[in-house]
């Protein structure tokens, strides 16, 4: 009994294979962040305050987490309908388009931020035609938006296609034979079935736009106080050898950044269980 018990209790190998994941995670993410938070801990809590708390810093971090926010719900909207064509759609030229969503994944943060800066400078291709209507994109925090947006993209609609893909067509016909308008199929049958995913793609695409930096400091024009980002504080406090400074300022952003992912994780638990005890 003991026998038959023990060899189903766990998969061959699986203390070893746990054992490597946890050493590997362990290595590769708690002992930065722990280091991280050793360093700022040797700063007098005043100058923790004080560093955390001056103007730029401020300024620099609800820039970066506003826009990080703006960009990961515009993406949010527009990644589930660039997802939803490309699955439900048949269209000339879709696998060309399908191809095009990975480029920011393959192209290098800095060629995007020089790329965008081209496209809406005040004398870009684009831009000189906003430039009149009073609407101004690059050294602005709309320019850092539009950037974290190109750069976030792929995230959602590589996190939302694949459920689309896998969606069963059936559950639509019987909605329509129960006589389910097509909004009513949407709200009750699509968008529960597809929230998780995108959740966890708007999630992701967040996480990467707080700590963007190539893609945005082209684009943003590094004013202070108006376009000034905080991995540009991070790095000028480097640059002027205040270790202790910079890693202040990261500490706050890895805490923020915690609290977001928490909300958002269990914001994404509630929709995954609630779309589960519907069925």
């Amino acid at each position: 009994m003991n026998l038959i018990s023990k060899r189903h209790s766990v998969l061959p190998g699986f203390g070893l294979a746990f054992g490597v994941s946890l050493f590997w995670l362990g290595l590769i993410v708690l002992l930065p962040f722990a280091a991280l938070v050793y360093t700022a801990g040797g700063m007098s809590w005043a100058d923790f305050v004080g560093t955390v708390t001056a103007e730029r810093v401020v300024a620099s971090i609800r820039l970066s987490f506003g826009a990080a926010a703006a960009a990961s719900v515009i993406n949010a909207v527009f990644g589930f309908l660039l997802a939803w064509v490309l699955v439900r759609y048949p269209f000339p030229g879709r696998r060309f388009v399908d191809a095009l969503v990975d480029l920011p994944f393959a192209l290098p943060t800095a060629v995007a931020g020089i790329a965008l800066t081209t496209l809406y400078a005040p004398n870009g291709w684009i831009g000189r035609f906003l430039e009149p209507l009073g609407l101004k994109v690059a050294f602005t925090p709309l320019g850092i938006v539009v950037a974290l947006v190109f750069i976030g993209l792929p995230f959602v609609v590589r996190t939302v296609q694949p459920v689309l893909e896998e969606m069963e067509q059936e559950l639509e016909e019987a909605a329509t034979c129960l006589g389910a308008g097509r909004w009513q199929i949407f709200r009750r049958v699509l968008f529960p079935a597809v929230l998780p995913a995108l959740i966890t793609g708007a999630t992701m695409a967040f996480a990467r736009a707080t700590g963007e930096f190539g893609s945005v400091i082209f684009i943003a024009g590094n004013i202070p106080l108006v376009s000034e980002i905080a991995p540009l504080i991070i790095i000028s406090k480097l640059d002027q050898y205040d270790q202790a400074g910079a890693t202040a300022v990261a500490v706050v952003m890895l805490a923020i950044s915690f609290l977001f992912l928490f909300a958002i994780n269990a914001l994404q638990w509630w929709a995954a269980r609630r779309h589960g005890a519907g069925r």
